[in-house]
Order: structure tokens, then sequence, then C-alpha cells
């Protein structure tokens, strides 16, 4: 890694893979990256569920009506579980993870995206994370987060564009409504 601010700079969603399969000692990183994520009070309430099938990638892919076909092109998705009974900011802390492993694929050259699944439904409008839960038979205490698809990037996307960036946003000492409604 040159420095953090050039890794974030640089990550952006990848939706087009390669064949190349990860090696071992990569999806050993990611999965490292995800285990040392911040939780609160250490409480680790994730679970993560390794993909690597491309049949089962393929099934994957139709979690949602619509983001989620990139799945099926992936060499590897990461499914992000999470036990509600183990915290209660389960959602916090699995999304921290999420973007642990998306910053550590950014690191080795990879790409990645995220697919939401939380609150999602398949294109028969079932609940995506039933879909996922019977697919991929996860016990019914486990809440599906997000799927996180990697791979090695078949397209280079621009770094962001700082000057995109949205300053006004930022809000100092009190919150300025007049500043968003002019």
């Amino acid at each position: 890694m040159t420095d953090f601010q050039t890794l974030i700079i640089n990550r952006r969603s990848t939706r087009k893979f390669t064949e190349e399969p990860l090696t071992p000692e990569q999806v050993e990183k990611i999965m490292k990256a995800a285990l040392m994520s911040p939780t609160s009070k250490s409480s680790n309430p994730w679970q993560f569920l390794l993909v690597e099938d491309k049949e089962t990638l393929e099934k994957l892919s139709l979690c949602k009506k619509i983001g989620s076909k990139l799945i099926a092109g992936c060499a590897l998705a990461v499914v992000v579980l999470a036990d509600p009974f183990v915290s209660d900011v389960w959602i916090e802390d699995s999304s921290i993870t999420s973007i642990m492993m998306q910053l550590q694929a950014e690191d080795l050259g990879l790409g990645s995206c995220w697919v939401q699944i939380r609150e999602r439904h398949t294109m028969a409008d079932t609940p995506s994370d039933e879909y996922i839960r019977e697919l991929l038979d996860i016990p019914m205490q486990f809440q599906v987060l997000s799927v996180i698809a990697f791979g090695h990037k078949a397209q280079e996307r621009p770094p962001f564009d700082e000057e995109k960036l949205q300053w006004e946003k930022i809000h100092i000492g009190k919150f300025n409504i007049n500043q968003i409604t002019g």
C-alpha cells in the first residue's frame, strides 16, 4: 500500500471480473481484515460464508431484483451474516467489517462490490435474505446483511474525482439547515 488516502481514492465498486481465481493467500488476507474489524464491546457478532463454486455464485446472483447479477462473475462472494442476539449494533459492526474487506481487496489490487441484501427482494418478491438463507442453508438466528463480491478487475475505473466532493455536507458546530435549503 502506498498510503491510505491513495487507497480510498482508488477503491471503486467493481462489477466486472476476470475468470482468474483468487489465491488462498489473497482470500486469507481479506478474511483477516474482516476478523480484525472493530466491533462494539468486542462482540464480533458477524459470521462469513465464502462461496467460490460457479454454480452457486450463479444462483446467488439472483438474490435481488437489480444490482446482484455481478455476483455470477466474481471469483469469491462473501455472505456477511450476523447474530442480532450477540449485539444490538450488528448492522453497524457488519458494515464496518464489509468495508474493511473491500479496502484490503483494493490494497491487493483486487476489485470488490457491496451487494445490499437486508430489506431487499428477489424478482419473485421473496425477501433477499430468505432467498439466500434457503440457498445456503443458513440458520435462522443469523441475519444476512450483504454479499461482497471479489475478483480480479476486468475493467479499471478512474479514481474518485476529488472535485466532486460535497463539502456542503460538512457542518461545523451546529447543524445549519439554511445551508441545505438555501
